[in-house]
């Protein structure tokens, strides 16, 4: 690898001779690694993971957020003479060695996640395999935390950790083309772009991480689980992948939240302060989310410096989903505008990777990275959200360079190197390229400018809050939560004491409802309600309807179905107007939704608000805390701009202690702007299509701009309003 020699000569007179990581600070063990390897998306990782897994002979433990055992680790095809499916092909390699034992431990995530995970992942990576295969569900963690570390371990001897989990939507290889063929989900979907970084080790560093990994184990399940009594005889590194330096020491840094008699574990937290507050030059961050605020503080403290260090963030352009947009979103562009008031001489930039021909023009970012001048260099679980220093379970490898001279120059040269593998690959370029630029356009921001010569590279970012969610959105709280949260707590501060529900009628809300959510997730996957939920189906269905004695009925009825079944509103809005026409449309859909409204309302109040957040998870109890305080106001707001499915709001409106009377006001004021609009332009639309004329296309184009101008008169009395506030 080539040295940049005046900008390596010169950091590597700033380093000093103490060091920032210290054993019991910001890390829980320094330990020896013989090789250290960076992999860098998912499929060089997914292949390494598969080699090092046929090479396993005494115990394999995998730890993750999420998993999929359809997932193919290698899609064009492994050819190593086991099954492609992961939970197939965990089994058969079970089966095969008689010595060889394999746990697997995945969060017991939040019912929010039921429909976007795999189906039952108990029965087909435990009950349908073999018996030394054993698969669990990690619970052990307080209210609004979850289990986040991907850690996987192989005979003790080598370990990979990092932000990856062996689950859907991942794989993807370092070109993150707009079209690749081989990018697809397990039922033959494909999905975006995606970008992640795993860290892989050996030696006595990777039998700590099977320590840590036993640990978690006997925590999760109350079983403990004995080390080997010798190492290995042989080695499981996977042949595909080449070190990128050896005899190095490796830092093993942890979150783990406070919960029962554990006091907790901050070590990643400390680690990015220390590491802040030591950069001379660069910290340069790679991460998925950016929201917290005490990380914001300490960065602002180092842009405020004269002589401060240049703050470089690469993250994703949109967060993923509409819960993490209206919510993670938001928080990151307050912490973005935190910086940029602080940021008195110009040294921050965020940035997300542009690719062209992509739908939504930038890279999903997913990795946890960062480095600090040549000097620190950090892969792992832990995002810059407060959560991940506090609430979730975490973990993160980082190396040093430190010692003698001599090596302390090895390693800065390799983390400069890692460093700038990432930035090449965002840039088009190499590695020795960007070094090269460095020289000589010092500092990274001048390397970016000097490098985006093509269309994909990395482009500034200004994220902002919209403001119709800025104010709906608290800082931190339930959705990034700077420690652990108390049940007890939660509920004094945001239930009244008459809205408690006794115990009793807990448990039975939450066995029916848990029922009732369990029956629709079968309904959604295995019958024909899926077909059934599309635009022609529905039309034809309401036609017959038409005909009826009772249609006014019918039509409400059908209202409530589709509210109790999750089927989006907006859907039948549509079909109401495409069929009844725009005025008898308009009374049938305004009506539908109000009682669907209210019998969803009714449930989430009978069910009680502790219930409905254990079954739907802590990050919808912003949105009950927002509807309870604001009330009418709130509610017309999230009707206007939706930041959660009709169905979900009115269930966690119905758990908060808003009026129903309020409840209803807002809904009917919210909604019907939409509804009167969504009806007559679905209206006039299919009578274009239909019977199409100068008139009728004329109608059409007229009802569209009453549309946008509504739509422009309400962005800028909402912006007015924002500014006032302001």
């Amino acid at each position: 690898m080539q040295v940049h020699d005046t900008v390596l000569q010169t950091e590597l007179q700033t380093i000093p001779a103490d060091r920032i990581l210290q054993s019991g600070r910001n890390c829980w063990r320094i330990e020896r690694a013989d090789r250290f390897a960076m992999l860098v998306d998912a499929a060089p990782y997914f292949r390494a993971l598969r080699e090092a897994i046929v090479n396993a002979r005494h115990s394999i433990f995998l730890l993750s957020w999420d998993i999929d055992s359809r997932l193919r680790l290698v899609p064009e095809g492994a050819n190593d003479g086991f099954p492609e499916p992961l939970g197939d092909f965990l089994h058969a390699v079970v089966a095969a060695r008689p010595e060889l034992h394999a746990y697997v431990l995945n969060w017991d995530y939040a019912m929010l996640y039921a429909l976007e995970r795999e189906w039952l992942p108990v029965v087909k990576l435990d009950w349908r395999t073999h018996k030394r295969l054993q698969f669990r569900m990690d619970a052990h963690h307080p209210v609004g935390g979850s289990h986040h570390q991907k850690i996987v371990v192989i005979d003790d001897a080598i370990a990979f950790v990092g932000g990856l989990d062996p689950t859907k939507a991942r794989w993807d290889t370092s070109e993150h083309a707009a079209r690749q063929p081989l990018r697809c989900d397990s039922d033959g979907k494909p999905h975006a772009p995606f970008h992640d970084v795993q860290a892989l080790i050996d030696g006595p560093a990777a039998r700590a991480l099977g320590e840590l990994a036993r640990e978690r184990w006997h925590q999760a399940t109350g079983r403990r689980l004995d080390p080997p009594r010798d190492m290995p005889d042989h080695d499981p590194w996977p042949a595909s992948v080449r070190p990128d330096i050896d005899h190095i020491e490796v830092a093993i840094s942890r979150t783990e939240p406070a919960f029962e008699d554990n006091p907790g574990v901050h070590e990643v937290r400390q680690l990015h302060l220390d590491a802040i507050a030591a950069g001379h030059r660069y910290l340069f961050f790679e991460n998925q989310y950016f929201t917290s605020g005490l990380i914001a503080d300490a960065l602002g403290k180092r842009l405020a410096e004269p002589d401060g260090p240049e703050v470089m963030v690469i993250s994703p352009q949109t967060q993923s989903g509409w819960l993490e947009q209206a919510t993670m979103g938001v928080l990151r562009a307050r912490v973005h505008r935190r910086l940029k008031d602080a940021d008195r001489f110009h040294r921050y930039r965020m940035y997300c990777p542009h690719i062209p021909g992509l739908a939504d023009a930038c890279l999903n970012v997913h990795s946890k990275v960062f480095a600090i001048d040549d000097r620190l260099f950090s892969i792992g679980s832990a995002n810059l959200s407060s959560r991940s220093m506090a609430a979730d379970t975490e973990c993160n490898l980082t190396i040093e360079a430190a010692g003698p001279p001599e090596e302390r120059e090895r390693i800065a040269r390799a983390i400069a190197h890692l460093r700038n593998r990432l930035l090449a690959e965002h840039l088009d370029t190499d590695p020795d390229h960007v070094a090269a630029t460095l020289r000589g356009n010092p500092g990274l921001h001048a390397m970016v400018r000097a490098l985006s010569l093509s269309e994909r590279t990395l482009r500034v970012m200004e994220p902002v809050a919209p403001p119709e969610l800025d104010p709906l959105i608290l800082d931190q709280a339930i959705f990034d939560p700077e420690k652990p949260i108390k049940p007890d707590e939660f509920v004094a501060e945001f239930v009244p004491h008459e809205a408690r529900k006794p115990l009793r009628r807990r448990a039975v809300g939450l066995s029916l409802f848990a029922l009732a959510l369990a029956g629709l997730a079968l309904a959604w996957r295995w019958t024909p309600l899926r077909e059934f939920a599309n635009l022609d189906a529905l039309i034809n269905f309401a036609h017959h309807l038409e005909d009826l004695p009772f249609t006014p009925v019918a039509v409400l009825g059908c209202y409530v179905a589709g509210g109790l079944v999750v089927l989006p509103v907006l859907l039948l809005i549509a079909v109401t107007g495409i069929v009844f026409g725009p005025i008898e449309g308009t009374l049938y859909a305004v009506g539908g939704t109000l009682l669907s409204a209210a019998v969803c309302y009714g449930i989430g109040h009978w069910l009680g608000r502790d219930t409905v957040q254990r079954l739907l998870g802590p990050r919808i109890n912003r949105l009950s805390q927002r509807l309870g305080q604001r009330g009418i106001v709130a509610m017309v707001i999230v009707r206007l701009l939706p930041i959660a499915p009709f169905t979900v709001v009115n269930v966690v409106a119905g758990a908060t202690h808003i009026r129903f009377r309020d409840y209803l006001i807002g809904t009917f004021i919210g909604m019907l702007p939409g509804i009167a609009m969504t009806v007559t332009f679905v209206h006039h639309l299919a009578e274009a299509i239909h019977r199409p004329s100068p008139a009728t296309i004329g109608v059409l184009a007229g009802v569209a701009a009453v549309i946008i101008g509504v739509a422009i008169g309400i962005k800028r009395v909402l912006r007015r309003k924002e500014d006032r506030a302001a």
